[in-house]
């Protein structure tokens, strides 16, 4: 009997299970099945509808791309000396690249983004924000780029890069900001600050367009990448640029306070913030002080945390940049800084910065 049963479970355990039919993939609640196993049919995108990533790259390449135009530098009997990007972000074509583009050119090309070419001349330019503004001759009104807030942007946010890379047009691509608030030395040996590092590829003749965020909106405008890296670029802070572009607009140069610090934006915890009394999340670490500086003169150290100048905070670089404005040059200011978990005053007076 036990015999008996021993073969039987043995018989069944060899017998083959039946074959069911392939259970189709769904969608959460009542969506119809998107394919099932066994199809030779591969995945497709039903009725051109676009996953939600790809809806957001392509609304901010067709809001912001008719405001991108190419750029070229001419020299006397040289003709076309490179090519860079540039941003249309005001009435009557003024345009917005970088300075490393448009500087030293005898006469500047620019061709937009459906094709035509215009004449434009250099209205102003910083090369410590390596910022230049173009003006087109004759002024032409062209569909302007709004400019967004890069305080807001947070690391892994997404962005799209637009411009011209080797002379191709309207190339675009994507990633995500890597990084805020980065300090970095250009070729020249310039101290360029409020840099947004990104992922999103950028190539010679980048430089100069637009870094855009999902809202359509320019966040950056793109300036370097380092040479041998690769996931490495970045852009000038929009909140630069639009300081920096109302300073050149106005006065066609930038006057600036200078303290002679290396800093970048950074992080305050909260339980710090409430130990030292301090209502802001970030604040502009110091990585690194000139020794002749007015900085060093009034006792700012390595390591230093500064959070308010002239009585108004300092969350970013821009805010930094922003209270070292022309009126700050050679009058005394107080810098309120934060230096090991206590919170001190400084006094420092701003020497005009040095143009490159």
């Amino acid at each position: 009997m036990l015999k008996a049963r021993k073969y039987q479970r043995f018989a069944q355990a060899r017998r083959r299970p039946e074959r069911r039919p392939p259970t189709p993939f769904m969608l959460h609640g009542e969506a119809t099945p998107v394919f099932r196993l066994g199809s030779s049919r591969p995945p497709t995108i039903d009725d051109g509808l676009l996953d939600a990533y790809s809806e957001a790259v392509v609304r901010a390449v067709d809001n912001v791309s008719p405001s991108v135009v190419r750029v070229h530098p001419m020299q006397p009997g040289m003709g076309a000396e490179g090519v860079g990007s540039g941003i249309v972000v005001g009435s009557e074509g003024l345009i917005l690249t970088n300075s490393h583009v448009a500087r030293g050119a005898s006469r500047i090309e620019v061709v937009t983004h459906d094709g035509l070419s215009f004449d434009a001349r250099i209205a102003g330019d910083d090369p410590d924000t390596d910022l230049a503004l173009l003006r087109l001759e004759p002024r032409v009104d062209l569909p302007a780029a709004r400019l967004g807030d890069s305080k807001r942007l947070r690391a892994g946010q997404l962005v799209v890069a637009i411009g011209a890379p080797l002379g191709f047009q309207s190339t675009v691509t994507a990633g995500i900001v890597s990084a805020v608030g980065r300090t970095l030395r250009s070729q020249g040996g310039r101290l360029v600050e409020d840099l947004i590092q990104t992922d999103a590829a950028i190539n010679p003749g980048n430089s100069g367009g637009p870094l855009v965020n999902s809202a359509c909106e320019v966040v950056g405008v793109n300036t370097v990448i380092i040479a041998g890296a690769q996931g490495l670029g970045f852009a000038i802070a929009s909140n630069t640029a639009r300081f920096v572009m109302g300073e050149l607009i106005t006065h066609g140069r930038v006057r600036r306070g200078y303290i002679g610090v290396v800093a970048q934006q950074a992080p305050i915890p909260p339980d710090f913030a409430r130990a030292t009394g301090v209502d802001q999340d970030f604040g502009v670490w110091v990585a690194g002080v000139e020794r002749s500086g007015p900085a060093a003169s009034a006792g700012v150290e390595e390591g230093d945390l500064i959070v308010a100048v002239g009585g108004r905070p300092v969350t970013g670089l821009d805010d930094l940049m922003a209270a070292l404005d022309h009126d700050s040059i050679n009058r005394s200011t107080e810098l309120s800084i934060i230096r090991s978990g206590r919170r001190m005053t400084l006094a420092v007076t701003p020497r005009e910065r040095r143009r490159g």
